[in-house]
């Protein structure tokens, strides 16, 4: 008899990140959709492992300027690193439910806590319109949400590169951002000294997602344990996921994406799925949130035919 894979939801309503309000609501938007039972149809066993919890903004110092909110932020990504760390131990695939970017700094962190412990590394596929890698130095609005990648590459607050007691969660042979249109002059200076190799929607456009998507699963797969997947849903175009905070036009389309996460499943590494920055107050019939659970089902191996 098959083995059920073991699945573990966990919420972080976390707005603490951005400057637009509504974030903290996407895990609930998600559970709406009837994920857990969607998963179980798909043969999984599946458990929720409840909220992170997390303040609200009203209830933390605002702190330095450059990055707002870091104090609070740090602990609330402090648990979630040791939770995730906790659920991949015992054999589960964690799947995190924003919540914005920032908890990505937690989230990595427990999967590369886990990893070293095996003595192997993580890769990481981070999918994003935004280059998320400025730092509290280069910052022009002190968001934190802008700044997960390049802590979790090891650049920027030592506290928050620090995360789950790991510095170097990452290498950068091992990272890829993918669906990028939108960086800032400072960011791609970050992101060149960073050296992860970065998939644009111009290479999209001029390769397929085909081939770009085999490229960056051989890059993350390259001698590691598993694969980190850190999914901002404003990769995607508007016109699919209308309930972003940061919309950009020009994203990833309905069957890039879903074909993008289908090779991921294909390739039998994913170890941790973020899916953040779901905004249920800009978003149409929580469309957006139903795009998201389709396409967790899809990176855990749900197929056309």
């Amino acid at each position: 008899m098959k083995t059920k894979r073991k699945v573990a939801i966990i919420g972080v309503p976390m707005d603490l990140g951005g400057n637009r309000r509504g974030v903290d609501m996407g895990p609930s938007a998600l559970r709406a959709t009837e994920l857990a039972a969607k998963m179980k149809e798909l043969g999984c066993e599946v458990l929720d492992a409840g909220d992170i919890d997390t303040p609200i903004p009203e209830e933390c110092k605002v702190g330095d300027p450059n990055k707002k909110y870091a104090d609070a932020i740090y602990k609330v990504c402090e648990k979630l690193a040791a939770k995730t760390k906790n659920l991949l131990s015992k054999g589960y695939l964690p799947i995190v439910l924003g919540g914005d970017h920032s908890l990505a700094m937690g989230s990595i962190g427990g999967s590369a806590g886990y990893w070293q412990a095996q003595n192997k590394r993580l890769g990481l596929i981070w999918f994003d319109a935004h280059g998320d890698m400025n730092t509290p130095d280069s910052t022009r609005s002190g968001n934190v949400h802008g700044m997960p990648f390049a802590h979790v590459m090891g650049m920027g607050d030592p506290k928050l590169i620090g995360i789950g007691g790991i510095k170097n969660k990452v290498a950068p042979s091992n990272t890829c951002l993918v669906g990028a249109r939108d960086i800032d002059e400072r960011e791609k200076a970050l992101i060149a000294k960073s050296q992860v190799k970065v998939f644009t929607m111009k290479e999209v456009d001029r390769f397929g997602i085909s081939k770009v998507m085999e490229q960056v699963i051989g890059i993350a797969a390259n001698g590691t344990g598993g694969i980190h997947v850190s999914l901002d849903i404003d990769a995607c175009d508007p016109s699919i996921a209308p309930g972003v905070g940061t919309p950009k036009k020009g994203g990833l389309n309905y069957r890039e994406i879903h074909f993008a996460m289908e090779l991921i499943a294909d390739s039998g590494l994913l170890t941790c799925l973020d899916i953040v920055e779901v905004n249920p107050i800009l978003d149409v019939r929580n469309s957006t949130a139903e795009l998201c659970t389709e396409l967790i089902l899809s990176a855990l191996g749900k197929r056309i035919f």
